[in-house]
């Protein structure tokens, strides 16, 4: 199964970053993990849209397209879901085609709060319903103090997050066989 991560956040030594890659390491047999840029995708505008899909966002729509399925870590900001990631969501729902219809999402995500951006992902599940993706209940993964979970080089250090991670991925690939 090739999966496509998405990471809410463009912050140099995001979190949320840091957990895709974790998930990298410790997906089960047979399941790959690649890791999309969102950083040079265009805030939406429909006018722009006319003239054509932008560059990055026609890159996206690929990668989403030609990807099993979809694992997006989310920031909390503001007690939901960064600009960044719904802007990106925005301009791969556009017709023709949105790339997310039908696919299989898991949702995690990692904050330095105590919540793991609890809240971000309940918003981040209304958005993928109406984009008609099958997203993965269980297990949900809350990445609570996670300044306490990495090391200074960005190596998920923490066994429990680890299983966690490696546990989503599983049931993922399980959601994927049933609904792929």
């Amino acid at each position: 199964m090739n999966v496509l991560g998405l990471s809410g956040s463009l912050r140099q030594g995001s979190y949320n970053t840091l957990a895709l890659r974790a998930a990298q390491k410790v997906a089960p047999e047979g399941v790959t993990l690649q890791i999309a840029e969102l950083g040079d995708i265009p805030m939406y505008n429909d006018d722009l849209a006319k003239l054509g899909l932008p560059a990055a966002v026609a890159r996206l729509k690929d990668q989403i397209a030609a990807a099993d399925a979809v694992l997006i870590a989310t920031p909390e900001y503001n007690y939901s879901v960064p600009g960044m990631l719904k802007n990106a969501i925005d301009w791969v729902s556009r017709p023709p085609e949105p790339p997310l219809n039908g696919k299989a999402v898991a949702i995690l995500g990692a904050s330095p709060g105590m919540l793991g951006t609890v809240r971000a992902q309940y918003h981040l599940r209304q958005i993928l319903v109406f984009l008609n993706t099958f997203t993965l209940n269980k297990p949900e993964v809350f990445i609570g103090a996670a300044h306490t979970k990495f090391n200074s080089e960005g190596e998920l250090t923490d066994e429990v997050t680890k299983k966690m991670l490696h546990d989503q991925l599983v049931a993922l690939q399980a959601l994927w066989k049933k609904v792929g």
